[in-house]
C-alpha cells in the first residue's frame, strides 16, 4: 500500500496519510526510527526520532529528501563542533548529556550519530584532521605560502589542544585502529606540503621538515598546558617559530 509522508514541524515526527489519487506514483522509503537507550534517568528529555534518511518521489516530482538529510548533517556537525569544544576543555570524561546540550540537540539525537562515547571521540579526532587538510589546501590558494603556513599552525594548535583533551580514550584506541592512528600522518603531510610551498616560493628555510615543525608545534602546546589561556600562550609562542622558518632567518644563521 502506497503513503505520502508528512513531517511534524513541532517534533520531527514523521506521520503517514493516504495517497491523494490513485494517479500519484510513490515510493517511500522510512528513516530507521529504532529507539535509543533509555535515558530517562540523565534528567534529559528525549527529541523525536531524527528523520534523516526519508525519500518521497511523486510522478513528475524529484525526490524529496534534501532537506531532511541536511537536518541530520546539520546536527551531526552541532555536535562534533560542541564535543570539540568540550574535550578541549573539559577532557574525554565530560557528560555526553552535556554535549548534546552544548549543540542544542537532545541526548536521543547524539545517539543515533555516535552509539558509544568512542565513537564520537573518534569522529571528533577524524574530523578535525579533516579540517587540518582541506584548510592547508585552502589556505595555499589564498595566501602566500609563508602565510599560509603561519595560519595553518594556529589551527594545528587548537587541534592539539583539543586532542589532549581526548587522549585517555583516543591513545587506547589508536593502540587497535590503524586508520585512526594514519591520521597523524595526514596532519605531518599536511605540515610538509606547507612548508615546501614556501620552499619553493623563496619565503621559508629549506632545513626543516614536517615531522620536526609537528614536534615542536606539539611540545610547545604541552609546556602550556596548565597556562590559565593554554591556547594563547601556544599561539604567542608559535610566531616565534613561524618567525624562525622564515628564509631571512637562514640567511642571518
Amino acid at each position: 500500500m502506497r503513503y505520502d509522508v508528512e513531517t511534524e514541524a513541532s517534533s520531527g515526527s514523521i506521520r503517514r496519510l493516504p495517497p491523494f489519487c490513485n494517479s500519484h506514483s510513490q515510493v517511500v522509503a522510512m528513516a530507521d526510527q529504532t529507539a535509543a537507550p533509555d535515558r530517562s534517568r540523565s534528567g534529559v528529555a528525549e527529541p523525536a526520532v531524527e528523520p534523516s534518511a526519508t525519500t518521497v518521489e511523486r510522478a513528475g516530482e524529484p525526490a524529496r529528501e534534501t532537506h531532511l538529510r541536511a537536518d541530520a548533517v546539520r546536527n551531526r556537525e552541532r555536535l562534533l563542533a560542541a564535543a570539540a569544544a568540550a574535550f578541549a576543555e573539559r577532557g574525554a570524561e565530560v557528560p555526553l548529556e552535556d554535549i548534546a546540550r552544548g549543540a542544542g540537540v537532545g541526548i536521543g539525537t547524539l545517539y543515533r550519530h555516535f552509539p558509544t562515547r568512542d565513537a564520537l571521540v573518534e569522529a571528533v579526532y577524524t574530523h578535525e584532521v579533516d579540517v587540518l587538510c582541506e584548510r592547508a589546501d585552502e589556505l595555499l590558494a589564498e595566501l602566500p605560502p609563508d602565510q599560509a603556513l603561519a595560519q595553518w599552525m594556529d589551527l594545528f594548535v587548537r587541534h592539539v589542544h583539543t586532542k589532549r583533551g581526548m587522549l585517555s580514550v583516543l591513545k587506547p584506541m589508536m593502540a587497535g585502529n590503524s586508520s585512526l592512528a594514519a591520521n597523524k600522518g595526514r596532519a605531518q603531510e599536511c605540515a610538509t606540503r606547507l612548508l615546501a610551498a614556501g620552499v619553493a616560493a623563496g619565503t621559508v628555510r629549506d632545513d626543516i621538515e614536517g615531522a620536526d615543525l609537528m614536534r615542536a608545534v606539539g611540545g610547545i602546546c604541552m609546556s602550556t598546558a596548565t597556562d590559565q589561556d593554554t591556547t594563547r600562550s601556544s599561539e604567542r609562542l608559535v610566531k616565534v617559530i613561524v618567525d624562525g622558518l622564515r628564509a631571512t632567518s637562514a640567511a642571518r644563521d
